[in-house]
């Protein structure tokens, strides 16, 4: 196994460390964000959410360079990502800190497309990630490392920036959604 398909792995394997984190009730005091409270266990969780994030731009960069993108690597890549922005997405929610409707859209949207992608790998078809869906991405991870801090530094400002960008992030990952369907329609219609 590669370098980068390694990055890929241990991305997966941070995310129930980053799920305990945020789920479980550790009494490490908290940090004070404005008018907030940020508990420490959540600080450490933003943390390795933004480490995290971070090896998707790493195992891409190294694999691209050196020329060791695979098949394992393209499959796991964005199970990786998904997987990770879902889990976040879904403690925000049982945190307070994000809306589920916006939550549901966005999971929503990442299970049709991955399901369009399986059906056009059956048909031998690779479907490249477009920039809008890079844009969605990015927002998404900025928007959750956001909200995972609790808005800081906004808080002090009592500013909505990370719900802000949560609802760009939204708007951004429906609007790449329809465009992904659209361009890529016809691996449905031709499907065996």
């Amino acid at each position: 196994m590669n370098i980068p398909n390694r990055i890929t792995i241990s991305r997966i394997l941070l995310i129930p460390i980053f799920i305990i984190l945020m789920s479980v009730p550790f009494n490490w005091g908290e940090v004070s964000m404005g008018e907030r409270e940020l508990p420490w266990s959540h600080l450490a969780a933003a943390i390795l959410f933004i480490i995290a994030s971070t090896t998707d731009w790493v195992d891409g960069y190294y694999a691209r360079k050196h020329n060791l993108v695979t098949n394992l690597g393209k499959f796991l890549d964005p199970l990786a990502d998904k997987l990770l922005v879902s889990a976040a997405l879904i403690l925000l929610v049982e945190q307070g800190l994000a809306p589920a409707w916006i939550v549901i859209l966005i999971i929503s949207r990442e299970f049709a497309v991955t399901g369009l992608r399986l059906v056009a790998a059956g048909e031998g078809i690779v479907l490249a990630a477009s920039n809008m869906g890079k844009w969605k991405t990015t927002l998404q991870i900025v928007a959750i490392a956001v909200l995972l801090l609790h808005n800081w530094p906004f808080a002090y400002a009592g500013f909505p920036f990370g719900t802000i960008i949560l609802y760009a992030a939204m708007i951004i990952t429906v609007i790449s959604g329809y465009d992904y369907f659209a361009k890529n329609w016809h691996v449905m219609r031709d499907s065996k």
